[in-house]
């Protein structure tokens, strides 16, 4: 499941060192503007100590985590929606991901300079909405025109779309981002088709100094402020913190640097599992003696598709899922014991995926 998340922010906010815990890919990370000019794409496991968990009771010979990819976008500036810096290709960058991470720098450090002089993370916020709110008001423009014709025609579908556009635009020019907007079910997949920037769901991370990355400081406080009404989650991570962690040799060390933090697990842990359910993914696993393993499916997903994930003979050929539930298999310890408990469903093609599922797919090609 190809989905990406972006990493997007101002230049020296700390997105590429944040990239490169999260990833083995190395982005470039200089203190300077465009240290990043190519996307910097990495694949990363999505930590799930639900899989530690079942290779404990299966035994398996080997474990495979799901997977994610993010992207490290250069740096936007003002202007960037008129070409400013690298901004075409930059947008361009942002237009190809599903959902994006905003990097705030939200932390004091005279060594690092800052773009616009100051430490301002609700002012580099509006920088970056504000111009990727006017790439998405030049494509409904555009739209608004190729479809003025066939509108005033009266054809009942284009004046309807029309008249969505000019909501949307409407909308945009007032300040605000497109995924703001209310929209019914039916307008939808017309909103989608037209590849709106801000239309993706997104979250704010503030990257802080190690004084801050357990609380918090005046800088998160404000953001929070700022996108209360938004439906965004607010993250906490010290960049420079994840990349001394993810400098140290050992699982004991990083044990000893984490407790001295007060922190119980890397916050690029989170913050994946965050991404994970920013792109509206779900993990359903198969549990055997060769193997235990974390598929990823789209929430919402039913059981052929699920198992079509896997092959896609497995969705053609669909006869029945049998289902276990996690909770259930861990408290009865094998799939005999569930099956005992009456806790093993057979389900078939009408059944929703649920996160944490357990699942063997029967098929026929």
């Amino acid at each position: 499941m190809a989905l990406k998340c972006g990493i997007v922010g101002l230049p020296n906010v700390g997105k590429s060192t944040l990239f490169n815990c999260l990833s083995n890919a190395k982005a470039q990370s200089a203190n300077y503007p465009f240290c990043t000019i190519e996307p910097n794409v990495g694949t990363i496991s999505v930590p799930d100590p639900r899989l530690e968990k079942l290779e404990s009771l299966v035994n398996p010979e080997r474990v495979v985590p799901t997977t994610m990819e993010i992207v490290d976008i250069a740096g936007l500036v003002k202007g960037a929606s008129k070409g400013e810096g690298l901004g075409n290709q930059f947008l361009a960058n942002i237009r190809e991901t599903d959902a994006i991470i905003h990097v705030l720098r939200c932390f004091e450090d005279d060594n690092i300079v800052h773009v616009d002089g100051s430490v301002d993370p609700i002012r580099d916020k509006e920088v970056i909405d504000f111009e990727l709110q006017l790439k998405d008001l030049e494509t409904i423009e555009k739209k608004l025109n190729s479809l003025a014709r066939t509108a005033k025609s009266g054809d009942k579908e284009a004046k309807r779309i029309y008249a969505l556009a000019e909501r949307i635009k409407e909308h945009l020019e007032s300040g605000q981002s497109a995924r703001s907007l209310e929209l019914d079910e039916s307008e939808l997949p017309h909103v989608q088709e037209l590849q709106l920037i801000t239309i993706k769901p997104v979250m704010y991370l503030c990257n802080v100094d190690e004084s801050s990355v357990k609380d918090g400081n005046k800088h998160v406080e404000a953001v929070k402020e700022a996108v209360k009404d938004e439906d965004a989650q607010v993250l906490i991570i010290g960049a420079q913190i994840e990349a001394d962690i993810a400098e140290l040799e050992t699982y004991e060390e990083r044990e000893m640097f984490m407790d001295e933090l007060g922190l119980t697990e890397p916050g690029v842990n989170r913050l994946i599992r965050s991404a994970y359910k920013l792109l509206n993914l779900d993990t359903y696993f198969t549990a055997g003696e060769k193997e235990v393993r974390a598929w990823t499916v789209l929430n919402g997903s039913t059981a052929p598709q699920a198992a079509g994930v896997i092959h896609t003979d497995f969705e053609k050929g669909f006869i029945r899922a049998e289902v276990m539930k996690y909770e259930d298999f861990v408290k009865y310890g094998s799939e005999a014991a569930c099956k005992e408990a009456g806790k093993f469903g057979v389900e078939g093609k009408e059944y929703i995926v649920q996160d944490g599922d357990i699942m063997h797919f029967r098929f026929n090609v």
